[in-house]
């Protein structure tokens, strides 16, 4: 279950299946991620009132809508071309960015992972290549992985074409309940459809938590490129072990 919480006064939230882990999903209030002039003052202070909070650097990588997955390396922050990254020491803190895109948590009670699964790293099923390489690179097991869905665009607001479409359902084997046909536009769940492939990759279904926020419907609370005019604020999932 999804829940809100204040870490120095900010509004930010947090999953209860990821009891364990110092992890939680920033809102507009605590924002850590922008390219706006008239953001960055706060931005610096709420990334300065994070890294005090969880006792560590904060790194990110520098996403490009890709299926790429790296483990994050104490002393290196430089990380290109990856949307997805696997925390494996205590020694930093990681966060990734969305503004529709859907953020994945993992946490095998040892080390945790975020992922940045957007239609295109969806298509390119990144999060069961993340749970691939906890499970080889680090002997996670699959049965303990846990993983938060956070807040992204939700079924009732995500329109796609027919080639995107097809991209996406292609990567489950059940495609039912997943996409429908409104008015002539097609409609899919991307939050469901990444449940759906760590589901059918062998992810229990009870250790998967779906946030029931839409960032275009809840655009109050977090950030949507679709409804801001392809705004360059971010929210953020943010995980430390």
């Amino acid at each position: 279950m999804f829940y809100f919480e204040n870490i120095s006064g900010k509004k930010v939230m947090k999953s209860s299946v990821l009891a364990g882990l110092n992890h939680f999903f920033t809102t507009r209030e605590s924002v850590i991620k922008t390219k706006e002039a008239e953001f960055e003052t706060i931005v610096q202070s709420n990334r300065k009132l994070f890294e005090q909070y969880l006792g560590a650097k904060l790194i990110y990588p520098s996403q490009t809508h890709t299926s790429n997955v790296e483990v994050a390396i104490v002393g290196k922050d430089n990380y290109p071309e990856t949307d997805g990254l696997i925390l494996t020491n205590k020694e930093q803190a990681v966060f990734l960015n969305f503004a529709d895109c859907t953020p994945l948590i993992f946490y095998d009670g040892n080390i945790a992972a975020i992922s940045h699964a957007g239609w295109r790293g969806t298509a390119g099923m990144i999060g069961v290549k993340t749970v691939k390489k906890m499970v080889r690179e680090f002997d996670s097991n699959l049965e303990n992985i846990k993983c938060a869905i956070g807040p992204a665009i939700s079924f009732c607001c995500y329109n796609v074409g027919e080639d995107v479409y097809r991209q996406l359902i292609t990567t489950v084997k059940n495609p039912e309940n997943l996409y429908e046909i409104r008015n002539g536009e097609i409609f899919v769940d991307l939050k469901g459809i990444n449940k759906r492939q760590l589901i059918e990759f062998g992810l229990r279904e009870e250790n998967i938590d779906v946030c029931p926020y839409c960032t275009v419907c809840n655009n109050d609370l977090f950030f949507s490129y679709r409804k801001e005019n392809a705004t360059t604020n971010r929210h953020s999932a943010v995980i430390k072990l």
